[in-house]
Formats: C-alpha cells, sequence, structure tokens
C-alpha cells in the first residue's frame, strides 16, 4: 500500500479522498496526523494554493502530497466564493454561517447558476519540478432551502437539475463518482499511473 500525505484538515476531504484512493493501493494520511499545520493560501487561484498546500506538506513529512484547492463560483457574484469559499462568512466560519451569507449575497440576483471548481496538485518532494494536475467543473444552482443530509459545505443549497436532487441528498458514493473531486480524482489517478506508475 504506497502512503500519501493529503494536504488538508477538512474532515469532509479526508473521508472523500481515502474513498476515492483506497481502490488505487494508496492509503491517504492526514497531515494533522503527521504533525503538519496547514500551510497559508494567500493565493487568487486555486492551481496556485493548491500546489503551495502540497509543497508545504511534502516539505514537512518527506512524503509524496496530494492537494486540493476546491470551493464554489457563482455566475451573478463574478465567481465569488471562490478561494474564499470556506472562509465567505468570516476566517472562522462554518458550514452554517457559509451558507446563511452565500444566500445573502444572492438575494439581490435571479441567476443562480454555480459550479463547484477543484484543482488536485500531487507532488513527489516538495521540490518536484513536474508536479501532476488535476481540474474538474460540477455544474449546478444555488436554492434557498437546504436539502439533503450528506455532504459537506454549500451541498445543500447545490442543485443539480439534470438529477433534481442537491448534492447533499446524493449517495455518498454517488457523488465520489460524479461530483468535481471524483472528476478530478479520476484524472489524476490516470495521471499517477501513467508518470509515478502508481
Amino acid at each position: 500500500m504506497r502512503r500519501l500525505v493529503l494536504a488538508s484538515d477538512n474532515p469532509g476531504k479526508l473521508r472523500e479522498f481515502d474513498a476515492l484512493l483506497l481502490p488505487l493501493g494508496v492509503k491517504v494520511i492526514a497531515q494533522r496526523e503527521l504533525g503538519v499545520t496547514g500551510a497559508d493560501e494567500p493565493h487568487e487561484t486555486f492551481i496556485e494554493n493548491a500546489l503551495a498546500k502540497a509543497r508545504h506538506a511534502s516539505a514537512q513529512t518527506r512524503m509524496p502530497a496530494l492537494a486540493d484547492d476546491s470551493g464554489l463560483c457563482c455566475v451573478a457574484l463574478d465567481g465569488a466564493p471562490g478561494v474564499r469559499s470556506a472562509r465567505l462568512a468570516g476566517d472562522a466560519a462554518n458550514d452554517a454561517a457559509n451558507n446563511a451569507e452565500l444566500l445573502r449575497r444572492l438575494s439581490t440576483h435571479g441567476d443562480r447558476r454555480a459550479h463547484y471548481t477543484c484543482v488536485l496538485v500531487a507532488v513527489r518532494a516538495h521540490d518536484d519540478p513536474e508536479p501532476l494536475i488535476a481540474d474538474a467543473r460540477w455544474q449546478g444552482q444555488i436554492v434557498t432551502a437546504p436539502r439533503g443530509a450528506h455532504g459537506f459545505g454549500y451541498d445543500p443549497h447545490f442543485f443539480l437539475p439534470e438529477r433534481g436532487m442537491t448534492a447533499a441528498e446524493l449517495d455518498p458514493a454517488e457523488k465520489n463518482r460524479i461530483s468535481h473531486r471524483g472528476m478530478a480524482m479520476s484524472d489524476m489517478a490516470r495521471k499517477l499511473a501513467q508518470a509515478w506508475t502508481w
């Protein structure tokens, strides 16, 4: 079993990556278990933040690292909350506060189109000159009333018209397969096999 440090302290992301990578024979270890503190995320783009997090975790552990930077992008808000999705309502905000703030900001807009973006970066070492990068978008729209008990973040408000349900109403295994993270991870798995022979 190969070991990969996940550059995240988000328990929801850890569960999803563990489920996605276990079939590949990869054991995901949360950075916190290895004494790694979270990296700064000062950048304006998902890719720059993901790369910074992967390099930081790899440097601290001397292990291959995987980082994701993902978030919700709303058409009416010019792509916001974007890289600030986890902190929309403030640095210490929880999911409920962020969802409330999102609905407040969208309250004067009729356009509810949105998408989740996920950018994954894998590095063999902190100074890897060839990081692997995968990204994906998951299209939907924001609904006012939350629905569903699964998922995390904005999932209860992220409605999938073709399914007639929110991301939080999806079975977790189904979400892992079709979500932005699932699509990006499928791409990353191919790249890990090709470039790293994993």
